[in-house]
Order: structure tokens, then sequence, then C-alpha cells
């Protein structure tokens, strides 16, 4: 299913039009990054931990359950992936629970490059988005030319979206027009002949930006370079997604609609593998955007372990049993 880039409402590109000057040069972009609010992280953890206690119960939580399942990327990103072990997936994907129709699909799935054709065919017109991360994932370490190259072979095999990693040790250098630049060729990457895009995830890996002030820096670096989702890890390194730098983002990107009108999706991905860690999630994204952020299209969770405890969590609402890890297929 082809995606269509948002068109902007006159005032929003207006209003993003008028931050131009703050990506003009290397000086321009650097003073306005450092000129940013530093973080308070006593504060900002004191926040995600209040928030991450709300107690959801009954009809609500099965709510959440349902919404969770309808955010999950649902994810394959081994070198041991197969054709016939993507399509298992997909397969997942389309009826997450075999003997419940009622539950939802997953957002997408997502799989290296060459293994986008085959998630394409094997969902056909389900509606589930194939997801492929790109631009030499995860360490994100290779040359412009081979990065664009491997972002458009992925979307001319048919990748509804593009989840690319940013040059880490560029924008810990300070290289910071270098990575704007890189963002926002791989964005022209992602465009289709036919006038449609794939959206684009830029992957920060926050277990590597060192400290809060680096990830607020870094969160409207991509969202000025033309992010569709700004996402926390690649799932590949020892600390991913978490709470207070979840929180922190998505607060730049409230702060980024409040300037531009521009409305930017948040993707934690990595370690977020229980019903009750996806709940909280859900509860910071509607306290600090609200509900226009609480659909698949604004919000994602990419995760391969998480859909099973939502489900075993599902069924045990639904029936007041808890059948075990043995009442889901292992991924």
């Amino acid at each position: 299913m082809p995606i269509t880039v948002p068109a902007y409402g006159k005032e929003a590109a207006g209003r993003l039009a008028s931050m131009a000057d703050v990506t003009a040069d290397d000086g321009a972009l650097r003073r306005f990054l450092h000129g940013l609010p530093g973080v308070d992280a006593v504060g900002l953890q004191a926040r995600a931990a209040t928030l991450g206690t709300r107690s959801i119960k009954t009809t609500a939580k099965a709510y959440a359950i349902d919404l969770a399942v309808s955010m999950i990327d649902l994810t394959t990103l081994e070198g041991a992936d197969t054709p016939g072990k993507v399509r298992a997936l997909c397969a997942k994907g389309i009826r997450p629970d075999p003997t419940d129709r009622t539950v939802p699909k997953v957002a997408a799935i997502c799989v290296y490059p060459d293994m986008v054709a085959t998630a394409k065919e094997a969902l056909g017109d389900s509606g589930i988005h194939v997801a492929s991360v790109a631009t030499a994932f995860p360490a994100g370490r290779a040359a412009l030319p081979v990065k664009l190259a491997d972002t458009r072979d992925a979307v001319a095999a048919g990748a509804d979206e593009i989840d690319m990693v940013i040059d880490r040790g560029a924008f810990l250098s300070g290289r910071y027009m270098t990575v704007f630049e890189e963002i926002k060729q791989v964005k022209e990457a992602c465009a289709r002949p036919d006038g449609t895009a794939a959206h684009l995830k830029v992957i920060f890996e926050t277990g590597e930006l060192e400290t809060y002030d680096n990830v607020r820096r870094v969160s409207w670096l991509a969202m000025l370079a033309g992010a569709d989702f700004i996402k926390t890890s690649t799932g590949k390194v020892a600390v991913n997604a978490t709470p207070p730098v979840t929180l922190l983002m998505l607060e730049a990107v409230r702060d980024f609609h409040a300037a531009t009108g521009v409305q930017v999706g948040v993707k934690p991905a990595g370690g977020i593998r229980t019903t009750k860690d996806a709940i909280k999630y859900l509860v910071m994204v509607n306290e600090t955007l609200g509900e226009p952020w609480l659909t698949a299209d604004w919000f994602r969770f990419g995760a391969s372990s998480l859909l099973n405890d939502l489900l075993m969590q599902r069924q045990k609402l639904s029936t007041g049993r808890y059948s075990g890890p043995d009442y889901v297929t292992v991924d």
C-alpha cells in the first residue's frame, strides 16, 4: 500500500519555512541546537517514573492491549533470516492469534532490504506496511552513495517505510550539518516515480549518544531534516529504548509541532518486552502529546517478543486464565 507523505497546510509549511535559516549553514545549525534548553535529568527521570505508576485496569487495559498490538513493527533482523521465516512472521502479523479473529493486525513487518519483496508478497492486500532498515543498518558505517543505493533498492522492492540510522560518529564529533544533509538526502531517496514516498524513520541509537542534551539536539536535527518518525534504537546495542529517553523525544516532538505545525511520529525500539512496559509508553504518549498521536500512524513499538506477551495478557483478560508461553508461536 503506497504511503503519501502528508501535505502540510499553508500555515504549517510557512512556519517550517521560517526556520530554514537555522539550517542555512553549519554555524547556524550548531547555534540553534546548542541554544535549545538544557535537559533537567532529575526532573525528566522523575516525570517518566511517575507516569510509569499509572494504573490501567479492566476495559481500559483491554483497549490499551489492542492499541499496542496495532502499533507493533513486528521485526526480524538477523543474518540467518530466510524467506520462510519472513513469510511466517507476516502470517503472524496478519493474524497474531489464529484462534481469535478479533485481535488487531500489527502495523508493519520490519525486515532487511533483501527481504522486502518477500514480505510484500506475503502481506498482499492486508494493509500491513513493509518497513525496511537501510543505510548500512545497524552501524551506519558506509559511504553516503552506498546508503542512498540501499534506500532506493528497498523502496523499489516495495518498502512502505525506511528505518535509517544516523552517523553517530559525525553527530558526536559535532558535524551536525553532515548528519542533517545525510537525513535530507535519504528522505529524497524515499521518493517514488508516482509522487508517493516511503515514510522515513530516523534511528538515533540513543544508548550511544551519552547525554540527554544530545538526544534533544538530535531529535530537532532529524525533524528539521524531514524525518517522519524519530526512533530510539536499533535493538542491537546494550542500552535501547528507555522511558526517560522516549519521554524526552515525545517532548521534542510536542515542541516541534508547536513551533512548526508539523506532526512527527515516535518509535521506541529494543527492550520493550511486556504488556506492562507497553502500557507505560502509551500513558507517556497520551500525557505528553495527546490522543492525536495514539495511532499507528504516529506511534510504533519496535519489538519482536512484545506481541507474545500482549496476546497472553489479552487471553487472560478474556478468559481469566493465563495460558503461558506455549499459547503463542515462537518467532
